[in-house]
């Protein structure tokens, strides 16, 4: 498709302009086309190359409690002292990083904790029923593993934790399942014999290529009308008529824009609501291991070791590891190799690490470990991004959301969607 500049008139104004094309903007984009709009979506990379190529490729609608608790004052040190530990706090970018900590730890006191439990459960408890609607809608339910994933832990004095997780996890109705040690064996015979037992959760799967399934979603986008455009975005404007983008190639114009840019909306929804989001990244890094198939039958996490291993159709992924350094550092990609060091001892035979990749992407995320979810500007703005590390998770689910919010009444089928009181912006 040409990339050239951009001059709208109003007969060819698109009816929306999506800002992101990774999981949740396609998805949206897709939702939006179907709904009758004429969209275009609009990002610097290829689609589903960001956040949205490394993911673990879990669908984890287990996973309701943010990644940090109270607990994260007494690792603060480990955090900063420890550059391979699997949540790190670079040094330098730590004066940045401070006023966001400190409004995680106001969000940590019990009842603005319980809201965000309650904002996390309610996009997931949507989350596998949305899935399995699109890519039912684009004849690729096959990208979907709908086997369950597995928590273990190692050590006996970790029991005490597995129980106290179990009793959580009941108390927001999760569905899970306690596995003895046999049980793991028998499922995954080639994991280590010294693992203790563990959780397993029915109601999860995971994807075979996270990439693909952006893929997938593009390609029936395109043939719903979806335009793409690999541009740049570099500000914009309210117009009485829509909204004014400016790009690295000229301006675009549109009734309404959707930002969906991950961990880098927050400069754009300034331009456009005048809103200031507490919006940072989690870098997240992941290992393939190309030579790796058949080890596991699904996602596997480890308790203490702290990641998860994810077969794939072109290998296992390992990944997990968090890090806090902004957008602009370079990568330390000795994170990445970290995670086949933390596999060994898990499996009764070493994996493969031989022409093994590592990659690192930045994961959206706000001090209450929700996501934006919103209409606001009189309707021209529409926000989808902040969903940290659940992005692909909640994307389905998100992108139907979206799309009642720009076309309301126009939903298809019986199934009710989350109220998005707690996702607006209006919260900061």
């Amino acid at each position: 498709m040409p990339n050239h500049p951009t001059s709208n008139t109003l007969h060819d104004t698109p009816d929306i302009a999506v800002v992101g094309a990774g999981i949740i903007g396609v998805a949206s984009a897709l939702q939006l086309a179907r709904r009758g709009l004429r969209v275009v979506v609009i990002d610097q990379q290829d689609p589903g190359r960001g956040a949205s190529y490394g993911n673990a490729g879990h669908l984890a609608t287990e996973q309701v409690f943010p990644i940090a608790d109270l607990s994260i004052l007494k690792r603060l040190p480990a955090m900063l002292m420890d550059p391979m530990g699997p949540l790190r706090l670079d040094w330098k970018y730590m004066p940045r990083a401070l006023p966001w900590f400190a409004r995680l730890l106001l969000n940590l006191r019990p009842t603005p904790y319980q809201r965000t439990v309650a904002g996390i459960r309610a996009l997931n408890e949507s989350s596998l029923g949305a899935w399995n609607r699109l890519l039912k809608e684009i004849a690729r339910p096959d990208l979907l593993k709908e086997d369950g994933s597995l928590l273990v832990f190692e050590r006996p004095d970790s029991q005490q934790a597995i129980d106290a997780l179990l009793a959580r996890l009941h108390g927001q109705h999760v569905p899970v399942d306690r596995w003895q040690a046999s049980a793991v064996r028998e499922a995954a015979p080639q994991l280590s014999e010294h693992l203790q037992g563990g959780l397993f959760f029915p109601r999860t799967g995971h994807f075979l290529d996270p990439y693909q399934v952006v893929s997938e979603l593009v390609h029936a986008a395109r043939l719903s009308g979806v335009q793409f455009l690999k541009q740049r975005v570099e500000g914009g404007h309210l117009e009485q008529g829509g909204v004014s983008l400016i790009t690295d190639q000229g301006r675009a114009t549109a009734r309404q824009v959707l930002i969906a840019c991950g961990a880098h909306s927050a400069k754009l929804t300034a331009a456009l609501t005048g809103k200031k989001v507490p919006l940072d990244t989690e870098r997240g890094y992941h290992l393939m291991l190309p030579h790796e198939h058949g080890r596991l039958p699904f996602a596997v996490t480890s308790l203490e070791r702290k990641f998860i291993m994810t077969p794939m159709s072109d290998g296992l992924r390992l990944a997990g590891t968090v890090e806090f350094a902004g957008l602009e550092r370079p990568p330390s990609m000795e994170r990445a190799w970290q995670l086949h060091r933390l596999s060994k001892g898990l499996f009764k035979r070493d994996l493969n690490a031989d022409a093994a990749t590592p990659w690192m992407g930045f994961r959206p995320s706000l001090p209450d470990s929700l996501p934006i979810i919103d209409k606001v500007c009189d309707g021209k703005v529409l926000l989808a991004f902040g969903h940290q590390h659940l992005g692909l998770t909640q994307a389905a689910i998100t992108a139907e959301l979206i799309g009642q919010l720009a076309v309301p009444g126009t939903a298809t089928g019986t199934h009710g969607l989350p109220s998005i009181e707690a996702y607006r912006l209006q919260r900061f």
